[in-house]
């Protein structure tokens, strides 16, 4: 026994328990969550209208007298097997808001939609892939002696990639705040989408939800210089939201032109500081706004979007190379980060920032792990489709623990601890790997002869 791992004494140990049935049972019904969450209480349901009890829970029967849940972490490097659950919600609510279905109609895979990207600013010049990097033909530096221009050919997987030219011509403060204000942008961006549909067919904008309403779905995204650009699919309704069709003069082309515009004239202003002065913040010049495919036709496809957004709601900042997935609670932490040189300048900017009394809503320094952008990954208008709540009230009925109608359920919870010891972590991993393979078999018998499974 001294001979094994902890992590194997561990094992044995859990092995040995009366008990050890029961707790394989809870950790696959968690899908072998790397981090449950454990709970300790009981539940009761009685009939309502007699008062009778039809059935009582209580975690004392349990091992260890607990009860353990997921995590429900959407980062697949924190916690795998709850990513994949998450990613296959995700997938369902923005399929459900191109092709229909979770209570929205099939008849919005015919209405005017587009999948947008806009992009943030330039902040100074960086390393990019392609052809030569930034090729100069006179050469020279800048006023800090480092090379203005780079022709070297770099490779997806070069470190300098996304790294400035110059850090000290980086402007470093206007990224952490373009960040920072990158929700106030979109609010910003959207109502500029409605005003400039409403004037283009001759209505005021106060009119304009009397006659359509615009819906979307949108990602954040991190790219090689660690700044967030966005992903939306953008959708075009009648006044009553998916059941209702949009107005003759509701074309894909006029929501286009209306998001090119938007883009381009949306701008947001900082507050003044003494320290950077009032910053007009806009979206970088590059704006993409293509029409989602209808059927047969040209544009992306709707189930390559779907599952696009779902893929990329589960990576954790240690595979986008930006940030951390924990907060930094002080200045030594950044330092001892595993972060380029990059990541790390623009959380020490957050921290400086996040300090000054005119920047304080920003909480720049609560979210230095996220370089200063607080928002959601995804978020959606309400009228776009269903939600993450509605989808996992849907699973729970689907596996049989959805609430009877006429009863009334009394709960009692209090939160003991979380994670797995060595042995169990051990365990939990197997059986997230098995159900994964049992995932990976199930596809594969579904999958059609010479193509892939719908």
């Amino acid at each position: 026994m001294r001979q094994l791992s902890e992590a194997d004494r561990d094992a044995i140990r859990l092995a040995q328990d009366p008990k050890f049935a029961r707790w394989l049972e809870q950790i696959a019904a968690t899908g072998g969550c790397a981090h449950p969450v454990h709970l300790s209480g009981s539940s009761t349901t009685r009939d309502a209208t007699t008062g009778e009890i039809l059935h009582h829970y209580d975690t004392r029967d349990e091992p260890a007298e607990r009860l353990s849940v997921r995590c429900r972490n959407r980062r697949a490097t924190v916690c795998a097997p709850c990513s994949r659950l998450h990613a296959g919600d995700t997938f369902h609510l923005v399929r459900a808001g191109l092709l229909g279905g979770k209570n929205v109609p099939a008849t919005v895979r015919h209405r005017p939609r587009l999948f947008v990207t806009l992009t943030a600013p330039s902040f100074g010049p960086v390393h990019r892939t392609g052809d030569r990097c930034r090729p100069r033909r006179g050469g020279g530096d800048c006023e800090h002696g480092r090379p203005i221009g780079c022709g070297a050919v770099h490779d997806a997987a070069d470190s300098l990639v996304g790294q400035p030219l110059c850090a000290d011509c980086y402007d470093y403060p206007a990224h952490a705040l373009w960040h920072g204000h990158a929700g106030k942008l979109w609010d910003r961006f959207v109502i500029g989408v409605r005003r400039h549909l409403a004037s283009a067919v001759g209505l005021t904008q106060s009119r304009f939800p009397d006659h359509a309403r615009l819906s979307f779905a949108r990602v954040a995204e991190y790219q090689k210089r660690a700044a967030v650009h966005v992903h939306a699919v953008v959708r075009l309704d009648g006044p009553a939201g998916p059941d209702d069709e949009p107005p003759a003069w509701g074309t894909a082309d006029r929501l286009a032109d209306a998001v090119r515009t938007s883009a381009h004239r949306v701008v947001v202003h900082t507050v003044y500081s003494l320290a950077v002065g009032e910053l007009a913040l806009r979206w970088g010049v590059q704006v993409d706004a293509r029409p989602l495919r209808a059927a047969d036709g040209p544009g992306p496809d709707d189930e390559a979007v779907a599952a696009y957004v779902a893929k990329y709601v589960t990576k954790g900042a240690g595979e986008t190379g930006a940030g951390t997935d924990h907060r930094l609670p002080t200045w030594d932490d950044i330092d001892a980060a595993p972060l380029t040189d990059h990541v790390r300048a623009l959380m020490r900017t957050c921290w400086r920032l996040g300090g000054l009394p005119e920047y304080a809503p920003l909480h720049l320094r609560a979210w230095a792990h996220t370089l200063g952008y607080r928002g959601h990954i995804l978020t959606k208008s309400r009228a776009y489709s269903t939600t993450y709540a509605a989808l996992r009230a849907d699973r729970a009925e689907h596996a049989g623990q959805d609430a009877v109608r006429g009863t009334v359920t009394d709960a009692n919870w209090r939160y003991v601890g979380s994670g797995h010891t060595p042995g169990a972590a051990l365990i939990a991993s197997g059986i997230a790997d098995d159900l994964a393979m049992s995932r990976e078999i199930a596809r594969e018998e579904t999958r059609p002869v010479g193509g892939d499974a719908v």
